[in-house]
């Protein structure tokens, strides 16, 4: 059973660059075959689907997208910055 904390962890994985656009991605459209979904969740699957077409240049994927699917899974995103 997918859980909104295991997509969240995902996106933050993809902004992070421990995870690369294409894995994000490979890992949305696996998620949506193979995963189920909570009853009644009706943001979880939308959520994952558009992560699943992030690598189609018409959608991509922006910081904004991040943070407003961050905010329908009940997410934020703060930005940390360090010295390199």
């Amino acid at each position: 059973m997918i859980e909104r904390e295991t997509v969240a962890r995902r996106i933050e994985a993809w902004l992070r660059h421990v995870i690369t656009l294409d894995e994000l991605v490979d890992w949305a459209e696996r998620a949506l075959m193979d995963e189920e979904f909570p009853e009644g969740d009706a943001v979880l699957p939308v959520v994952v689907a558009r992560l699943g077409t992030a690598d189609i240049r018409e959608f991509g994927l922006t910081w904004d997208d991040c943070e407003n699917l961050l905010a329908q899974l009940g997410y934020t995103a703060h930005v940390d910055i360090s010295a390199a």
